[in-house]
């Protein structure tokens, strides 16, 4: 990914700053998804057709993610190993997500909205963090 546009996104020049946005943005999507999914997986999981106890699980594992993430953006210099630990579980998730979608879910329409959309949005950040990673000499 080009480094102006990178810049752009991230509103700064500076790779470990930008690196730390891009890990922080991811942490706050994830937490605040893995929390709707556990506090509200019963209306969520009737409007995307995935079963509650499903929704709860997930719910769990993306809050933990999620501040797992956010520890990493608060560190100056994120370690090298950690950040790519992360992008690889996000390309790991987009990729189960659609799996999932055209093997064993059954979703409503919303689900088979939501659930490629959030795959990409989890491949961008992936992304994002490789590309800033490799800016800030840690690929």
């Amino acid at each position: 990914m080009p480094a102006t546009l990178l810049a752009g996104i991230a509103r700064t020049t500076e790779p470990q700053t930008m690196l730390r946005r891009f890990l922080a943005l991811d942490a706050v999507v994830t937490g605040v998804n893995g929390l709707a999914y556990v506090v509200a997986s019963g209306p969520l999981g009737r409007l995307l057709g995935v079963d509650d106890t499903v929704l709860v699980g997930l719910g769990a594992f993306l809050a933990l993610f999620g501040a797992g993430v956010g520890f990493l953006a608060t560190r100056r210099r994120p370690p090298r190993l950690p950040v790519k630990i992360v992008v690889d579980s996000n390309l790991l998730w987009a990729v189960v997500s659609i799996a999932a979608l055209s093997l064993w879910l059954e979703p409503t329409t919303a689900g088979a909205v939501w659930i490629p959309v959030q795959a990409l949005t989890v491949a961008g950040f992936a992304v994002l963090q490789w590309s800033a990673l490799r800016g800030a000499g840690g690929a």
